[in-house]
């Protein structure tokens, strides 16, 4: 029996009106209670509902907060016995307050309603779940989400950890459900699409040569709203039930942890795509679950437009305050807890500008608060911090414009050069060579900044746009599909090869769409930075000419592991460049290149015309114990002869030619010919590399 606490314990009043920390349900050790802590600055009421695994109509336990007992500045708090509890299984929260007013004070409070704790960490929907009843006003009891009473206490600890690298990085990006939701993944079936699947398919990521996987969102979202990818969160704690074999309880964070285990055993790192910018609540037509409820003008950036009352620079309806304190803290919050809790190894924050928007829009240019909270915490320390450094209202802080100084960046620049070049595009060739050494023109390394090559993540294709086989496969967006029409991917600078799509495609335009998607994966694979690519590209995955389809959960978005055997080639292509960089340390430095590059076109100076499209260097790699690299690309329709400006005649090696068939393309260690010539025919459209037979000083650099 539990003992009732008296005045002379030295906590009796945090026993009887609870702690305002920690926020969200926590059970108190030795005292057989939970505590629970929500924060609301203008609610006027507040009530706690407890109900057990049978009636979810009914509430086992009622605890109506007390203002003057259970309030500590804007923390609502209480403690509940377990001897009252019962056998509460899950529990929700009623908020009552103000009417909306004008301006930024548009409350959105509706006593009836019943509201998700933000802190929950796992989330219950009943049988009678509905989205529809938390759109309308009044009540929603049985058709709310809820808390998971059940602490998810999760037993032992992930056993493997990995040292964390910097740089050296190769990035995979994948959806956690397309990944294997296919029957052609050949996974157990209950597996399919789920974290054990992934673990499945890990001896194929190791043969791969991927270093980190960064999977799209895989956070708790609203299971009734069309939305695959996964960017309308519900919860910032609770992993996504649809991911789990066992959805029931706490066996997605298990499976989940599984999974992180699984891959650091195999040397991979786990990167989260994060969504703190927005929630699935949407704008004034939205559901009301959790954040609108207990506290809309804390928690989202308002307009002060009465009729349109949510600022939207996520354009996904609603935008996230993070310049509030306690939005912040939730975010820290739940970065601590994936680190601490689920191991996990970095995180890719969407849309991250908007962390540099303060409470009413407006942007600060400086340094935000939440940046300095994220660098100025020790949990943190050695997590990899890449950015999205846009947003949806026009915001572009690409480089060092961006708050975050030693953050990583998804680097949309390198991907629009890229695409450009290798489609043929004129006057390119300046842009590449500083694409290719690392975009020092965004990330300067002067003695103020001192960037790191290795913070700009190159890519060509990522989960937003076309796949890169539809990028060589298609001139224009086929986003019509199963009755939705997405007009509105990304813009991407494809080129079909002289015809629209693969049904039909003569043998010598499927041959050219193999020579340039090699001819991206090798330019992306000899860049300095960190090369990052989307799941499927090594074996010419295609959406059919689909570059927006954050709705399709079907065969559109979900990998057809089939392709794997038909494009075996390009797979082997692509393993073997990823290795081939692995080998090139030279390639992949902490700094940029600096003297140890010069630069040449077909013939000795650099031809930076409008019509030119050829673009040849010498990486020098004794710096690094390294043998030198000679380079040389042409994406002109026609071949070219290029002199091989450094070195003598028969000190270099054929590594890499895209023009020639498999094997030939790239060649094994220790096979690679003797260049017997002072030039090579660079054949059109196709990217060649050369291997010194011994490691040289750097001559001058062009």
């Amino acid at each position: 029996m539990t003992q009732q606490p008296t005045p002379a314990d030295h906590d009796y009043w945090e026993q009887i009106e609870g702690t305002p920390f920690p926020l969200g349900a926590s059970l108190v050790e030795g005292e057989n209670a939970l505590n629970f802590a929500l924060f609301s600055q203008h609610a006027e009421a507040v009530t706690l509902l407890l109900f057990d695994g049978v009636d979810l109509i009914t509430p086992c336990y009622r605890h109506p907060f007390d203002r003057l007992k259970n309030k500590s500045g804007p923390i609502w708090h209480c403690r509940v016995l377990l001897s009252l509890a019962r056998s509460a299984k899950y529990y929700a929260y009623q908020v009552a307050g103000p009417a909306p007013q004008s301006g930024t004070l548009w409350h959105h409070f509706d006593p009836a309603k019943l509201l998700l704790d933000p802190y929950a960490k796992a989330v219950h929907f009943p049988d009678t779940f509905d989205r529809e009843a938390a759109r309308q006003p009044g009540s929603n009891v049985g058709r709310a989400p809820l808390g998971m009473l059940e602490a998810c206490v999760l037993e032992g600890d992930v056993e493997v950890t990995i040292p964390r690298r910097q740089s050296g990085h190769i990035i995979y990006e994948l959806h956690m459900r397309g990944f294997t939701r296919d029957p052609s993944s050949a996974v157990a079936e209950k597996n399919r699409g789920t974290f054990a699947g992934l673990i499945e398919k890990i001896p194929f990521l190791v043969e791969l040569g991927i270093t980190a996987v960064e999977l799209m969102p895989i956070f708790q979202l609203d299971p009734q709203e069309e939305n695959y990818w996964g960017y309308m969160p519900l919860n910032f704690f609770s992993p996504n039930q649809g991911y789990s074999c066992t959805p029931a309880t706490c066996s997605p964070h298990e499976e989940f942890r599984q999974m992180v285990e699984a891959l650091h055993r195999a040397g991979i790192e786990v990167i989260l795509d994060v969504v703190y910018n927005h929630t699935c609540e949407g704008d004034e037509n939205g559901p009301c679950y959790s954040f609108k409820g207990i506290d809309n003008c804390s928690y989202y950036i308002l307009s002060g437009d009465p009729l349109h009352p949510y600022a939207n620079y996520s354009g996904t309806g609603n935008t996230l305050q993070t310049a509030n304190r306690a939005v912040r803290r939730l975010i820290v919050d739940s970065l601590r807890y994936w680190v601490k809790e689920m191991k996990i190894d970095g995180f890719r924050f969407d849309l991250a500008s908007i962390f540099a928007r303060g409470a009413d829009g407006s942007l600060d240019l400086t340094v935000p608060p939440i940046f300095d909270q994220i660098a100025g915490d020790a949990d943190f320390d050695g997590i990899h911090l890449i950015a999205e450094p846009w947003d949806a209202g026009g915001l572009y802080q690409l480089g060092s414009k961006f708050p975050g100084l030693s953050w990583m960046q998804w680097n949309a620049h390198y991907r629009d050069t890229l695409q450009q070049f290798v489609r043929g595009d004129g006057g390119m060739v300046a842009d590449l060579m500083t694409r290719l050494y690392g975009s020092a023109d965004l990330f300067p390394d002067d003695t103020a900044r001192a960037y790191r090559p290795y913070q700009s993540i190159n890519y060509i294709t990522s989960h937003d746009g076309f796949t890169l086989c539809d990028m060589v496969s298609f001139s224009e967006k086929h986003n019509l599909a199963n009755g939705h029409n997405n007009t509105d991917g990304a813009s991407d600078h494809s080129w079909n090869c002289g015809y629209e799509g693969e049904q039909g495609a003569q043998a010598e335009v499927i041959a050219l769409r193999k020579r340039q998607v090699k001819n991206f994966f090798a330019l992306l694979m000899l860049s300095d930075g960190t090369p990052m690519f989307r799941m499927g590209d090594e074996f010419m995955q295609t959406q059919g000419g689909n570059n927006n389809p954050y709705n399709q959960d079907n065969e559109t978005t979900w990998l057809d592991w089939r392709r794997l055997d038909t494009h075996r080639d390009v797979f082997r292509f692509c393993r073997e460049m990823i290795r081939f960089r692995k080998l090139h340390h030279s390639i992949a430095r902490p700094h940029f290149w600096r003297e140890d590059v010069s630069w040449y076109g077909a013939e000795i100076p650099v031809d930076m015309s409008q019509a030119s499209h050829a673009l040849a260097f010498c990486l020098h790699g004794a710096a690094y114990d390294d043998v030198d690299l000679y380079v040389m690309i042409n994406a002109a329709a026609t071949g070219a002869e290029f002199g091989i400006h450094e070195g003598v005649v028969g000190s270099w090696r054929l590594a890499i030619d895209t023009a020639q068939p498999s094997p030939r393309d790239i060649l094994e260690p220790g096979t690679e010919p003797v260049i017997s010539s002072a030039y090579y025919h660079v054949q059109a459209r196709s990217v060649v590399v050369l291997m010194g037979n011994h490691r040289s000083p750097p001559t001058t650099a062009h």
